[in-house]
């Protein structure tokens, strides 16, 4: 079940650019292991990245993840993966062109306000193309039980309970917002998708061994 050639290789170069060390690694070990024990109550939950717009950080989480599960396990894809925020804004579009830029192909659907693009990923006929679009945790598309990883710092102090979470597990990045309608925008946002992705690539390899 291949990737597409542009995924695939974006996603070998993340994982050794971004393999964690130190401190951090450290910090992804312990949330591995709390997801675990979570996963020991129940085998099957989905996971559901969250940050407060669910516009950037959340879909490229949710976007790395679903793609390091669908590798790792030869398209088997056993968890579902969803991302959520705490109030619905738009999937950003500077976050689906880094995604082109990386070799997916996402059609726009052409609607304004909050689109549902489709994000394809595999060269697989029968492999349906991930949907990304903002929402909130009490969308029907967040199915519990759950497990909660926390994407922005925003997002882990204003959601102190997520109803449904077996655990709530703390991975957070820095906003590539920062960058918006500057020259460094291209490079910020393909940068914070590297690191997301070659980490994701860590925990994920880890959690589906």
């Amino acid at each position: 079940m291949p990737l597409l050639p542009g995924v695939a290789t974006f996603l070998t170069k993340a994982a050794e650019d971004f393999y964690p060390t130190g401190d951090r690694k450290a910090h992804l070990d312990a949330e591995i292991s709390r997801m675990r024990e979570a996963m020991g109550n129940d085998p099957k939950p989905s996971f559901v990245f969250v940050c407060t717009h669910n516009s950037r950080r959340s879909h490229f989480s949710r976007v790395w993840a679903g793609v390091v599960q669908y590798a790792v396990t030869g398209g088997n894809s056993p968890f579902m993966m969803e991302s959520a925020g705490t109030e619905v804004t738009a999937c950003n579009e500077r976050t689906v062109a880094s995604l082109e830029r990386t070799g997916f192909e996402v059609v726009h659907p052409g609607e304004t306000g909050n689109p549902r693009y489709l994000c394809r990923f595999a060269d697989e006929a029968g492999t349906a193309p991930m949907k990304l679009w903002s929402k909130t945790l009490d969308d029907a598309a967040v199915v519990r039980p759950l497990i909660a990883v926390m994407t922005c710092s925003d997002a882990d102090q204003n959601c102190p309970i997520v109803p449904g979470a077996l655990v709530r597990a703390r991975i957070t990045y820095n906003d590539p917002k920062s960058s918006d309608d500057t020259s460094q925008e291209a490079q910020t946002y393909d940068e914070r998708s590297a690191q997301i992705a070659g980490e994701m690539h860590y925990v994920f390899s880890r959690l589906l061994a």
